[in-house]
């Protein structure tokens, strides 16, 4: 089954959660009650990563994207994005299986992230792991000073 992403809303979202000068900086995307082909928004906000993770229930299912600031020293600030597939614990088999189909077509609307971060539990987002995944993702980090010799 086909996944319809062209709701203009989805796009300017997206976008909104991208743009620095805007507040949000989370949004989540899940399937129209009823029709579970339309992709709508669910949900979106400005209070990060733990306002995101308390909207999440175990019954629900889609994509979460979340703008994350980072940095290594009070210097260096850099903007991250994340996408979660959420399918809570509760979710039903067949909604787990067109999940992990419609992904690409989800894929269509986020269609720039760092990382992936799939999870079916709120303890699978904990925002230390999640900035150091980042962090990894992002190549060279001066965090540790480690000697070779």
């Amino acid at each position: 089954m086909s996944l319809l992403v062209n709701d203009p809303d989805l796009a300017a979202v997206y976008d909104d959660v991208r743009d620095d000068k805007s507040e949000t900086n989370w949004v989540f995307f899940g399937l129209a009650s009823g029709k579970p082909d339309r992709l709508q928004v669910s949900g979106k906000g400005s209070g990060g990563l733990s306002e995101f993770v308390q909207q999440l229930q175990a019954d629900t299912a889609g994509w979460g994207y979340v703008r994350m600031n980072m940095s290594n020293d009070e210097y260096s600030q850099r903007v991250k994005f994340v996408l979660v597939p959420w399918c809570g614990e509760a979710v039903g088999v067949m909604k787990r299986a067109r999940l992990s189909i419609q992904i690409s077509e989800v894929k269509n609307v986020v269609r720039s992230y760092h990382i992936e971060v799939p999870a079916s539990h709120v303890h699978d987002l904990d925002e230390a792991d999640i900035l150091t995944r980042l962090r990894k993702a992002g190549g060279a980090n001066y965090d540790r000073q480690t000697s070779a010799y």
